[in-house]
C-alpha cells in the first residue's frame, strides 16, 4: 500500500496559514476523490480541504484549532500500490530557524499538556490564533503583553515568529524600551496631560438576570476589529447623489425573461451598476488606489469587491477581478456565481483577495442611503441605496413636466487623506452618468 501526503493547498497571494476549525473524516474512514476532509478558516472565510486520492485516512497530524502553513502535510491517506509519501509525517512539522525558538516551542508544549485552566485572552479586541494564545497561556503573557506585541501579519496580526520573538526579548531583558528624551517631554506636555485626562473610559456593561448574552461569532469579531481600524486609519467622507435609473429599470423589465432564457442566469441590478463602476473607476485611476505611509499605491487591476450578506448576519466580501474587462453577461455570471457562493459558505480564500474598491447594497434591506466604513486597504466605498418610484421634475424642449421616474441614491465613502472633494465628488457624478445614459436598445 502507499501513502498519500494531504497538504494544506494554495489559498490565494497574501494566505499562508490557516486555522483547522474540524475534521470531517476520521482516522479509519474511506475517502472517496474529491470528498472534504477538513474544514479550515482564515482570517476572513471558512472553507474545505478536499482530497485528490481515494484511500483510507491513517493519520491526522494536527488537530483541531492548530495553524497550519501553506504546503505543509496534514493527514496521511493510505492508497492503492505501492511506494511511500516522500516525506516523514515529523517533516511536515513547521521548522523554526534560530535554536532557540526549538527550544522555546518545545517547552511550549510540555507546559500546555499540563496546564488545566488556560487563558483565553476573550477580554481583548483584538483577534489571535489559537496557537499564538497557547504559547502566551504557556509563557505567562498577560493581555497587555499580548495587545503591546507588533504584529507582522495581516492587518497587523501577531503571528507565531512574532511571539517566539517576543518571548526570547523579554528572557534577554529587551522588551522594555525607554522612551527617547523628546517623547517623555511630548508626554509630559500639558496638551498631553489633558487628553490623558479627558480620554474616554469605557462604560462598564452589567447584565442582569434576565439578558441574555451571546458570545460574538470568530467572523463578527474579526469584522468588528476591522471596522474600528477603518475609521482610525481613514479620515472618513461622504458624497450624496440621486441617479435616475428609469432607463434601466425598464430595459431590464423588459430582457431579463430572454437573458435567463439565453445565458441560464438570472438579471439583476448589481452588475449592471457594477459596469458603471468600472468604468467610472477607469476614468479616474485615483480611486484605484491604496497608502502605504507617505506613498500612494496606483493599483493596475480594477478588481471590485461586492459586499454580501451572509445567513447569520454577518458581510464577507468577495472580489471581482478585472472587473473592467468583462461585459454584462460576464459580469452577471460572476456576481451570482459570488453571492451564491457567499450564502453557501463555498468562498475560497483567494475569492475575497486584492480588492481594490468596494460596492455595497444597503437598498436591499429598504434603505435610501448609507455611510459605509472603507474596506482596508481601500480608499473609498460606495453604497447603492433603495430604488424608488417618486415624482420628478422632467425637462423637455417643450417645457417642464412632472413625472414618474425611477430614483436612488448614491452614497460614496472615500479617504480625506488622498481624495479630496473633488475626486470624491467627481468620481460619484460620473457613476450617475454611466446610470442615466444607460442605452434602451442595448443588446445583452
Amino acid at each position: 500500500m502507499a501513502k498519500f501526503e494531504l497538504k494544506l493547498p494554495k489559498m490565494g497571494e497574501s494566505v499562508a496559514e490557516a486555522t483547522i476549525t474540524t475534521w470531517l473524516k476520521e482516522v479509519g474512514d474511506t475517502i472517496e476523490m474529491d470528498d472534504a476532509v477538513l474544514e479550515i478558516a482564515t482570517d476572513k472565510v471558512d472553507s474545505e480541504v478536499p482530497c485528490e486520492v481515494e484511500g483510507v485516512l491513517v493519520e491526522k497530524l494536527f488537530e483541531v484549532d492548530d495553524v497550519v502553513k501553506v504546503g505543509q502535510t496534514i493527514a496521511i491517506i493510505e492508497i492503492e500500490g505501492e511506494g511511500s509519501a516522500n516525506t516523514t509525517p515529523e517533516e511536515s512539522k513547521e521548522e523554526i530557524a534560530p535554536a532557540t525558538a526549538e527550544v522555546i516551542e518545545t517547552e511550549i508544549t510540555a507546559v500546555t499538556e499540563t496546564v488545566v485552566a488556560k487563558a483565553d485572552f476573550s477580554e481583548s479586541s483584538k483577534f489571535y490564533s489559537p496557537l499564538v494564545k497557547n504559547i502566551a497561556a504557556a509563557e505567562g503573557i498577560s493581555v497587555a503583553e499580548l495587545e503591546n506585541i507588533s504584529g507582522t501579519g495581516k492587518d497587523g496580526r501577531v503571528t507565531k515568529n512574532d511571539i517566539l520573538q517576543f518571548v526570547e526579548d523579554r528572557k534577554a531583558g529587551k522588551t522594555a524600551t525607554p522612551a527617547s528624551p523628546v517623547l517623555k517631554e511630548q508626554k509630559n506636555t500639558p496638551a498631553a496631560r489633558a487628553k490623558k485626562t479627558d480620554a474616554p473610559k469605557a462604560t462598564p456593561v452589567v447584565a442582569s438576570g434576565e439578558d441574555e448574552i451571546i458570545e460574538m461569532t470568530r467572523m463578527g469579531k474579526l469584522i468588528s476589529h476591522h471596522m474600528v481600524d477603518s475609521v482610525q486609519t481613514s479620515a472618513h467622507v461622504q458624497s450624496f447623489i440621486e441617479a435616475d435609473v428609469t432607463n434601466i429599470w425598464n430595459w431590464r423589465k423588459k430582457v431579463k425573461g430572454d437573458f435567463m432564457k439565453r445565458e441560464g442566469e438570472n438579471l439583476t441590478f448589481t452588475p449592471i451598476f457594477m459596469e458603471a463602476v468600472a468604468k467610472a473607476i477607469r476614468d479616474f485611476p485615483m480611486i484605484n488606489i491604496s497608502v502605504s505611509g507617505d506613498t500612494i499605491i496606483k493599483k493596475k487591476n480594477i478588481n471590485l469587491g461586492m459586499a454580501a450578506a451572509l445567513a447569520d448576519g454577518n458581510l464577507i466580501v468577495p472580489v471581482i477581478k478585472n472587473a473592467d474587462q468583462l461585459n454584462l453577461v460576464g459580469m452577471t455570471k460572476a456576481v451570482n456565481d459570488l453571492a451564491n457562493r457567499a450564502r453557501n459558505n463555498a468562498l475560497k480564500p483567494d475569492d475575497i483577495q486584492g480588492g481594490t474598491y468596494t460596492v455595497t447594497n444597503v437598498g436591499t434591506f429598504g434603505s435610501i442611503m448609507g455611510t459605509p466604513i472603507i474596506n482596508q486597504p481601500q480608499v473609498a466605498i460606495l453604497a447603492l441605496g433603495a430604488i424608488r418610484k417618486v415624482p420628478a421634475v422632467i425637462e423637455t424642449p417643450d417645457g417642464d413636466f412632472i413625472g414618474i421616474r425611477y430614483k436612488m441614491f448614491l452614497s460614496h465613502s472615500y479617504d480625506h487623506r488622498v481624495v479630496n472633494g473633488a475626486l470624491g465628488g467627481q468620481f460619484v457624478q460620473r457613476v450617475k452618468d454611466y446610470l442615466e445614459a444607460f442605452d434602451v436598445n442595448r443588446e445583452f
